[in-house]
């Protein structure tokens, strides 16, 4: 199988970029990316190609068999566009199998939600494209938490409104081993899955810091409102909304979902202690 893996200068596409190397060999495996000099690290031909123009993956997809398209970053008034790109190139070059990573989330009302309504109308483009599909709906990815801990720790605590919600995290490694086997395990076509470990709180969160980085966080819980304008005031009007409105899905247990993870990879989704335990080896 030849695979054409787009945004692989992202860390989720390098991610099941490196996977994909491994398990169908690195002459089978193409990147795409905006800039290509940011992936080269990989070892694998990568093809220059933006979201907002088909061309570059007309090139890309040439004799590829199937393709891994990451969910843009642009705004969601542009993404369903810029997604309906990469599938018409995909349908034009001959490709048999398209996978769409989207998100997890029933529909709510926050300043999250045009991010989620903007995938769930791509995974109804890949649908209707006649191409054989898998989609994945990635849970929220614990390594920005991991990332931010000096933050936290300066700090004291993990401040948000997500108050007792609970959001099932993954991460970056195991969502690449699931796309491999959508990829690979035609029993998996034509659905949609729960890519997500086990659902905790944001207090469970602070104590599985505690534990495996000897940390001494505490949670604090705030409104919607009052982390909206922190978040606005922080980061900025969009990202601000957008992180705001994560936590807001997470208080009103948008994101507590049944995983289908173990249904794809033929395991359970490692545990919160497992993938830390990871970072202190």
């Amino acid at each position: 199988m030849k695979v054409a893996i787009t945004a692989v200068s992202g860390q989720l596409g390098a991610s099941i970029a490196r996977r994909a190397i491994e398990e169908f060999g690195i002459n089978n495996v193409v990147g795409t990316a905006r800039s290509p000099e940011k992936a080269k690290g990989l070892g694998i031909k990568i093809f220059q190609a933006d979201y907002d123009s088909k061309d570059g993956f007309l090139e890309a997809f040439q004799g590829i068999d199937a393709v891994v398209l990451i969910s843009s970053m642009g705004d969601p008034a542009h993404r369903i566009g810029q997604h309906r790109n990469v599938i018409r190139a995909a349908k034009e070059t001959g490709v048999k199998k398209f996978i769409y990573t989207s998100i997890i989330g029933k529909k709510g009302e926050s300043t999250f939600d045009a991010i989620v309504n903007s995938n769930r109308q791509t995974e109804e483009d890949v649908k209707d494209s006649g191409l054989e599909y898998a989609v994945g709906r990635n849970g929220l990815y614990i390594e920005p938490d991991v990332e931010y801990l000096d933050n936290y720790i300066k700090e004291g605590k993990i401040a948000n409104c997500a108050a007792d919600g609970k959001c099932p995290y993954t991460s970056r490694d195991e969502l690449a081993i699931a796309y491999i086997q959508l990829l690979k395990n035609d029993s998996l076509k034509n659905q949609t899955y729960n890519l997500v470990g086990e659902a905790i709180t944001q207090t469970e969160l602070v104590g599985y810091f505690n534990k495996y980085f000897d940390s001494k966080l505490v949670y604090e819980s705030q409104t919607p409102e009052e982390y909206l304008k922190w978040q606005q005031i922080h980061n900025g009007e969009f990202l601000g909304s957008i992180i705001a409105g994560i936590y807001k899905k997470i208080r009103n247990n948008e994101f507590d979902l049944e995983s289908d993870y173990e249904k794809v990879v033929g395991r359970k989704h490692k545990t919160i202690p497992e993938i830390f335990r990871q970072y202190n080896k």
